[in-house]
């Protein structure tokens, strides 16, 4: 134990004061699929999200946020090890699927989180905190890789959108959690959560809740989407789905307990909350057919959806909670990203960084305690070299201006100045050619900086076939016109 830490001990124990009073909770609820504007503090005015409404006005709602990743595993690897993603090589959803006879070969992706990557948990147990995590992990499908490995005290990995379904009982607990008849996830995820809150009241402990939604399928509580469909009929609303908009009030209710589980349990006060999404929001899924769910939601004014490093793509929200040292209502319009986390976490816990891994991430409590208001960064990038809703790419944002390159052949090039140009509408490579040949530059040395993995040519390059997808796990082309539909409500169940 080092001099000053035995001093602090020593001072807390004089004063009858805990050691760990500074130290506050930290709880990250990580959204599947959540779009930059589907609630009301982000200008929704079709969905009731009256409990993250709330949140954002008692902290602080960044305007430009944005995940890691344009789908889920990279941020996600991005969250865990503060790095980003292009680092490990996890560029795609694991496993990926295939386009076999498109112009470019896609790079393969590493099919987990390398064991030996020190996890924003491991690191926030340095400083004596007790971890847990609840839901979707998608960061290796062997049991092996999952978050009891990675870190994490508390492992409810549940995979899969409906319960009963894949689920692991959480270790270190004195209580064995299953879903009940019929159960709802998201309920299922509440009562864990609240669980692991009240087992772990008494000392630091950072929590990760990752629910399923609002992924398709499209499915939700019976009572919340004929309240939808009644209010899309009477104004006439195509868009967002009301089965979608059922799913977004069901994370809002979901939110809505932990805030009273965090209260009823008089750590309020001390307890950072964090919101967002792990990537932006879904129009409709990549293989559309009439099989498929329906369109999901309107993502305007960005342009894109998940699976694109457009704005829709990756633009997510991002509410922080902390009272006392978060000005309530307060909106910083600061380019912030996934990575941002680890070690603002690290930071809020008194700790220090890994001495031996790198952390691209910044720390953010500056910009949320209104120290500064912006970070000493130059630029933000992202590596995305699959074909999903759009074709591989990579990107970089220079403050205002932002250069989307694409990696399938064709050397297309997109550049927009996002202050004046958020919908992505006025591609200005004629009129700044300088701008794009500097932003191009420093996007390729990045890559080369990360060892960033990046599309070949394809032998097999057939424009009659190139629209076929396959699924990386069979080797079989995806026939997704027999794909079963899923259930949409309670009633279906």
């Amino acid at each position: 134990m080092t001099p000053i830490k035995t001093l602090i001990l020593t001072l807390a124990c004089l004063i009858g004061t805990s050691v760990h009073a500074a130290q506050p909770n930290i709880i990250f609820i990580f959204i599947d699929d959540m779009g930059w504007g589907d609630l009301g503090c982000y200008g929704n005015d079709f969905i009731d999200t009256p409990r993250l409404d709330q949140l954002a006005s008692e902290g602080m709602r960044f305007t430009d946020a944005y995940a890691a990743g344009a789908v889920c595993s990279p941020t996600r690897c991005a969250v865990q090890s503060g790095q980003n993603q292009a680092r490990i090589g996890i560029t795609a959803h694991i496993p990926g699927h295939w386009r076999p006879f498109e112009r470019v070969i896609d790079p393969q992706t590493t099919m987990a989180l390398p064991l030996d990557t020190i996890t924003v948990a491991e690191q926030l147990k340095e400083s004596g905190y007790t971890t847990g995590y609840v839901g979707k992990w998608h960061l290796g499908m062997h049991p092996q890789f999952g978050p009891g490995h990675q870190g994490y005290d508390y492992d409810l990995e549940i995979n899969g959108p409906h319960l009963p379904g894949k689920y692991k009982v959480a270790s270190n607990s004195t209580q064995t959690l299953k879903p009940k008849p019929d159960q709802f996830r998201t309920d299922f995820e509440a009562e864990a959560c609240e669980h692991f809150i009240r087992e772990n009241k008494d000392k630091p402990f950072f929590l990760m809740l990752s629910p399923y939604a609002v992924h398709i399928p499209l499915a939700s509580k019976a009572s919340l989407v004929e309240k939808y469909r009644a209010r899309a009929a009477e104004h006439k609303r195509e868009l967002p789905n009301p089965i979608y908009a059922a799913m977004v009030e069901e994370v809002d209710a979901l939110v809505g307990r932990l805030v009273d589980e965090v209260e009823a349990q008089g750590l309020t006060d001390n307890t950072m909350i964090v919101f967002t999404s792990d990537n932006g929001g879904l129009y409709r899924r990549y293989d559309y057919n009439e099989a498929a769910d329906d369109n999901v939601s309107n993502l305007a004014p960005l342009k894109g959806e998940k699976g694109a490093l457009t704005e829709g793509g990756i633009r997510v929200p991002l509410i922080v909670k902390l009272p006392g040292q978060i000005a309530a209502g307060s909106t910083s319009v600061e380019p912030v990203i996934s990575y941002d986390f680890f070690p603002t976490f690290v930071a809020a816990a008194g700790g220090k960084l890994p001495e031996h891994q790198t952390i691209d991430g910044l720390d953010l409590l500056p910009v949320l305690t209104g120290q500064k208001e912006r970070l000493d960064r130059d630029a933000i990038h992202w590596h995305y070299p699959h074909y999903h809703h759009d074709r591989p790419a990579s990107a970089i944002r220079e403050r205002d201006w932002k250069l989307i390159e694409y990696l399938d052949g064709t050397g297309d090039i997109e550049i927009y100045h996002l202050a004046q140009d958020i919908s992505e509408e006025n591609n200005l490579i004629e009129e700044r050619k300088g701008k794009v040949a500097d932003l191009k530059k420093k996007l390729a040395n990045w890559r080369i900086s990360v060892s960033a993995r990046v599309p070949i040519h394809s032998p097999n390059y057939d424009p009659e076939r190139a629209h076929e997808w396959w699924n990386l796990r069979t080797g079989q082309p995806l026939d997704s016109s027999a794909r079963k539909r899923f259930p949409q409500t309670e009633k279906d169940l």
